[in-house]
């Protein structure tokens, strides 16, 4: 048997229930009102088993619509959240169900809402969204729903803005390396090869040989002087090799020489 000790207002529309044992209980003002809880009076063990069980739901649901306030959530959203937060198994199945009945938990809905979201503020492709809505537990049905919202017009708008920012990072590296780069930097983003095809061919991007060549007296003097120990020779065969292996042109590689033989000749 337990003594309800006192009653106070908790956040929201909560109070706390304290029991003579020390134990508190947190309840909604429905659950208060409903089983006409008042400070002084006895409660019986099965009793408070019973608050505890009505506590869990009331305060679970609340707490899932709050949670839902602010954004669109999956199922599998709602019921990590209702576990961390220690509501009863049995309780967070039912939650989900109210909600599911007051039309505020709807994974089709959220899959659409997802996409179109991120379509509008990410790079990422497909791929990495599918990705990303499989790790929130949606069914493969409702993954692809939200998918046909990503037009193939838009996936190619979105790689061309992503391209266009990869290849201003890149633009240390030779043209046939950067755009190597690109491509794989779109790849990892989610999107597929007609995509990214597209994409590269709208963009027509062009090579700056004047730019190239100076990409390549800044890599080739790095190589110059990390072989400087080496025999004249030998020296430059191994610069020769690093910006091959950097995919430079081998007219622009030559002329890199050339400038370098008539430095040394001065």
């Amino acid at each position: 048997m337990e003594t309800i000790t006192k009653i106070t207002k908790d956040k929201g529309q909560f109070y706390l229930i304290w029991l003579s044992s020390g134990e508190k209980l947190r309840v909604s003002e429905d659950t208060l009102v409903r089983q006409r809880l008042l400070k002084g009076q006895e409660l019986s063990d099965e009793m408070v088993e019973k608050i505890k069980k009505a506590g869990s739901y009331d305060v679970g649901l609340q707490m899932s619509l709050n949670y839902l306030s602010y954004q669109l959530r999956s199922k599998k959203e709602i019921l990590d959240y209702l576990k961390e937060k220690e509501i009863l198994a049995d309780d967070r199945k039912k939650i989900v169900i109210r909600l599911e009945e007051m039309n505020l938990l709807d994974d089709k809905i959220f899959s659409e809402s997802y996409v179109r979201t991120l379509m509008r503020t990410s790079d990422k492709g497909p791929k990495m969204i599918e990705q990303q809505l499989k790790r929130k537990g949606l069914n493969d049905e409702d993954i692809q729903h939200g998918l046909t919202f990503y037009t193939m017009d838009e996936q190619v708008e979105v790689a061309k803005a992503t391209a266009e920012k990869a290849m201003r990072r890149y633009r240390t590296k030779s043209f046939k390396d950067a755009l190597q780069k690109v491509q794989m930097h779109l790849m990892q983003k989610g999107f597929n090869r007609e995509v990214i095809d597209l994409a590269l061919e709208e963009l027509s991007f062009e090579k700056d040989e004047d730019q190239e060549l100076d990409v390549i007296r800044k890599e080739g003097d790095k190589l110059w002087e990390k072989h400087r120990k080496l025999d004249p020779y030998k020296r430059l065969m191994k610069v020769k090799q690093g910006l091959f292996q950097k995919r430079f042109d081998s007219d622009l590689i030559q002329q890199y020489f050339d400038e370098k033989e008539l430095e040394n000749e001065e």
